[in-house]
């Protein structure tokens, strides 16, 4: 390790860990090529599932090769007129044929009360998603040609593929772009200098960029496929996390070049004393992420494998390539604020050491005080609701949900997203007088037949995706289960979406276990105790519920009004919140470890709250402001992911390791390290801090922000 340091930071060598840096991105760019992930996220789901089945037995239909677009034509002002139904019939045996496999257009449909019309045009299935959204554009252009009067809407998968495209379509640049004013602005404030702040930040993007380079790598060796969804959140993560251990590394190298004149000794001990905090946090994290790949949805596996990699690099960039950039410059980079050899330690200069020493005098006041608040914020838990319709996932409507709401009130609310049942042939008669029979189905016809199986298209009565339309798919498997012989199965939009609820489901039973169990496991062999790392997943589990709360309380004002949580953001927002969360606590215990050897647990601790508080808090903040970054894109699920993680993390850092976590260990006390002794009782410390009052000759600790005990070095 020694020979490792002195490699990066030595005069002679420091630039050449930035040449190899250099050499090792641009070769990464050049074998990886350029990010093709501008997509919307797959469904994922494992082959078990019954729609998926579905979807297979689908494939030996006559119709499989064909999608479809749902055109709405609703009249402006009362009833369609007889020229406009003309003008619809004349596209429909027209213009609309261009685009349909075989030049054939069905009739259009028109609503009892005359507003309405719907045209239902086949087309051929594109996966290029610019092309699809190209011929979207081109069926809107000539439904909507001469006619006056008339709203033309696209709808149904089609108009939905298209527009949760849209969503994502330059997604990634937006988001980066976001992301790195947003930590310039907060490194320039931290720092208050005008040039420091680039190091860093230059260092996390180059960090960025090859993480999203790796990643792509790795998942396509996996055979993983990342959307860009995936990549924002990478991106986002990476330039959060991998900004924390640049401040803390940064923290402890300007307390370090106030006790060492040669700035490069400084910077060995820096990543000497930041650098097992350093590996600890970002083990947790990729860990904590890495049992994603456990779960069902291949989303999730995709997004844990990606943001895993992405942790590693910020880490190894964070360790490596940082130091070797600071240290090319002099103490000036740090200009004003210089960190002078010899200048008095900023330490005890701290407003946290003194928030410390508060604590420490009425610790179990405090502990209850903070948990009590931590309890008021998670109080709107009682109240949270899960799972979002089709129509609700999007910050501001887009034509596909207008449509199809239109559509709604018009026809059936289930026209756009009909369920589709495949049962034997023999079965079919049986299967569909069956549903005719059931609670929320307006209509149940065979559409097609193959040499072994028929297809049923059944219309429900309920909006896609809602609660009710679920009722309505699970009503239906459980009665064709005795219809005929049994093998009918239910698939369509709703029963693909009912069985993605079902699966996120179980990726959270055994995910989030997984998680608190991984995360114990590294704080006991960081700390070598257990009582310890117990107190701190315990605080950070609160922190995480009271997050989830007070977003729910902020979510139900009328600048949000989400009337739900969508199902995969709780295990989302688990998983950041819990891993990052116990990265500031990390921070902060280590720090009172190495203290502590010497002063004691609760001088130890003042200290290591004086000496990490504002880093760490500075940490927290800009955290919270990237991820609430996500809520830049249209899509709810992300702004919800974005702001539980921005209310937790500042939850974490402003309450849970300020003062929770301390008075823990207040309490606590030797016990904190428990089964460990350790090697400096709070007892003989505060004897030593005693004797050393009575006679400072006998003082062997200095440590000015604490009363109890004189401060030296």
């Amino acid at each position: 390790m020694a020979g490792l340091l002195r490699f990066i930071t030595s005069a002679k060598t420091s630039w050449i860990v930035l040449v190899l840096a250099a050499i090792g991105v641009g070769s990464l760019f050049a074998f990886a090529g350029g990010d093709g992930t501008e997509t919307a996220p797959p469904v994922g789901l494992p082959d078990s599932a019954e729609s998926v089945q579905v979807e297979q037995l689908l494939e030996d239909f006559p119709s499989a090769d064909t999608t479809s677009a749902l055109l709405v034509f609703a009249a402006e002002d009362g009833e369609l007129t007889a020229d406009d139904t003309a003008a619809i019939d004349a596209k429909v045996f027209g213009d609309l044929t261009e685009f349909t496999p075989d030049g054939f257009v069905p009739p259009a449909q028109v609503s009892d009360d005359g507003t309405v019309a719907l045209v239902v045009v086949p087309l051929d299935p594109v996966s290029d998603v610019e092309r699809q959204a190209e011929r979207a554009q081109e069926i809107r252009d000539a439904a909507s040609a001469d006619l006056d009067g008339v709203r033309v809407y696209l709808t149904g998968a089609e108009g939905f593929e298209v527009d949760v495209a849209a969503v994502f379509a330059g997604a990634d640049v937006t988001l980066l772009l976001v992301t790195v004013i947003v930590v310039a602005i907060l490194l320039l404030v931290t720092y208050r200098s005008p040039w420091l702040w680039l190091v860093p930040l230059v260092v996390i993007g180059v960090a960025d960029a090859s993480a999203g380079a790796v990643a792509r790598q790795v998942a396509a060796a996996a055979g993983v496929q990342l959307d860009a969804s995936t990549t924002g959140i990478l991106s986002v993560l990476v330039f959060g996390a991998g900004t924390n251990y640049a401040l803390l590394l940064i923290a402890r190298y300007r307390d370090e070049l106030r006790l060492h004149e040669d700035r490069r000794e400084a910077m060995r001990r820096a990543v000497r004393g930041a650098g097992p905090a350093i590996i600890a946090s970002g083990s947790t994290v990729a860990l904590a992420l890495a049992t994603l790949l456990l779960g069902e949805l291949a989303g999730n596996r995709a997004l844990g494998l990606a943001c895993a990699v992405g942790i590693i690099v910020a880490m190894a960039f964070a360790l490596l390539v940082l130091p070797a950039a600071l240290v090319l410059f002099g103490r000036g980079l740090f200009w004003p604020y210089v960190p002078r050899f010899g200048s008095p330690d900023a330490i005890s200069r701290s407003p946290w050491g003194k928030l410390g020493l508060a604590v420490s005098r009425r610790p179990v006041v405090v502990a209850i005080a903070g948990f009590a608040v931590l309890g008021a914020l998670a109080s709107g838990l009682f109240f949270v609701q899960t799972g979002l319709s089709q129509n609700d996932r999007f910050l501001q409507k887009p034509e596909a949900v207008q449509g199809q709401e239109i559509l709604a009130d018009a026809f059936s609310a289930g026209t756009t997203s009909p369920a589709i049942v495949v049962a034997p042939i023999e079965d079919a008669d049986a299967v569909v007088a069956a549903l005719t029979d059931l609670e929320g189905i307006d209509s149940a016809t065979i559409s097609e037949e193959s040499d072994d199986v028929a297809r049923i298209d059944v219309t429900l009565s309920a909006s896609p995706e809602t609660s009710e339309a679920f009722a309505a798919v699970e009503l239906m498997r459980d009665e064709l289960d005795a219809v005929g012989s049994g093998e009918a199965l239910v698939g369509g939009l709703d029963a693909r979406a009912l069985d993605v609820s079902d699966a996120q489901a179980r990726d959270q039973a055994l995910i989030i276990p997984l998680i608190l169990v991984l995360v114990l496991i590294v704080l006991i062999i960081l700390l070598r105790a257990i009582l310890a790392p117990v107190l701190l997943l315990v605080a950070v589990v609160a922190s995480f519920f009271s997050a989830v709360g007070a977003s729910w309380w902020l979510f139900q004002t009328p600048l949000f009004g989400f009337p739900a949580i969508d199902v995969n953001v709780l295990l989302f927002s688990f998983l950041f919140l819990v891993a990052l969360g116990v990265d500031y606590s990390i921070f902060l215990v280590t720090r009172a470890k190495e203290e502590a050897e010497r002063l004691g647990i609760t001088q130890g601790m003042i200290r290591a709250l004086a000496a990490t508080g504002a880093v760490i808090t500075s940490a927290g903040i800009l955290l919270a402001a990237v991820f609430a970054v996500l809520g830049v894109l249209p899509l709810i699920t992300l702004t919800q992911i974005g702001i539980i993680v921005c209310i937790g993390v500042l939850i974490d850092t402003l309450l849970v390791r300020t003062v929770i976590v301390p008075a823990m260990a207040f309490i606590a006390k030797d016990r904190f390290w428990w089964p460990r002794k350790p090697a400096m009782s709070d007892v003989r410390a505060r004897r030593l801090g005693a004797d050393a009052l009575a006679d400072p000759a006998k003082s062997v600790v200095v440590d000015e922000a604490v009363e109890e005990v004189p401060v030296g070095r």
